[in-house]
């Protein structure tokens, strides 16, 4: 089923995400329900806060990136690379910071350089609820950044300079207010 995604501005989007257990109601229908979704919208990441649920879960699919030629170097890296995120915690985050352009489904039409460590080191569940800790660097890395936000309630443009935020205010209301064009479902704040 796809689900309608928050708009900037909603609450859920803020809040800290709470653990969940291999007894959350429903869970692989949900992490179904988040792949659909996020397929729907052409994304490659969706976080739990974005369908409206204040909970550690987060999924990524980077594979459509392996045909991008900005990528050919690591495409047999990205070709599988679909993963489940639960309760996860960035242990560690290394290496050079580097911008790149970011978006994000629940801020359409908005897209900025983010400057971010180009390795982690990150513990999670997958939907089986076995425990891994891996390191990711590079495009995978960064997308596993930029979903780890939602769930500590973060945004990317939380991590732009104060004139830059000042450029996007406008854009962001209009977000708010439902004044956006989207090809997806979407929810805006009341």
């Amino acid at each position: 089923m796809i689900l309608p995604i928050r708009a900037f501005g909603d609450p859920v989007l803020r809040k800290t995400g709470k653990e969940i257990d291999k007894n959350y109601p429903d869970l692989q229908e949900l992490i179904d329900n988040m792949f659909e979704t996020m397929y729907s919208a052409n994304g490659i990441g969706l976080a739990a806060p974005q369908i409206g649920l204040d909970i550690r879960l987060f999924i990524v699919d980077v594979t459509p990136l392996a045909e991008d030629e900005d990528y050919e170097d690591i495409a047999e890296e990205l070709k599988d690379f679909k993963k489940v995120f639960i309760n996860a915690k960035i242990l560690e985050e290394s290496g050079e910071e580097w911008k790149f352009n970011e978006g994000c489904l629940s801020i359409p039409d908005v897209r900025e350089d983010v400057k971010r460590k180009s390795t982690i080191l990150i513990e999670y569940y997958d939907e089986n609820f076995v425990k891994h800790t891996e390191t990711f660097s590079d495009i995978r890395a960064r997308v596993i950044q930029h979903e780890y936000d939602h769930i500590e309630g973060t945004l990317f443009t939380d991590h732009l300079s104060s004139l830059k935020k000042k450029l996007v205010k406008g854009k962001l209301t209009k977000i708010t207010q439902g004044e956006v064009s989207i090809s997806y479902k979407m929810r805006f704040p009341k």
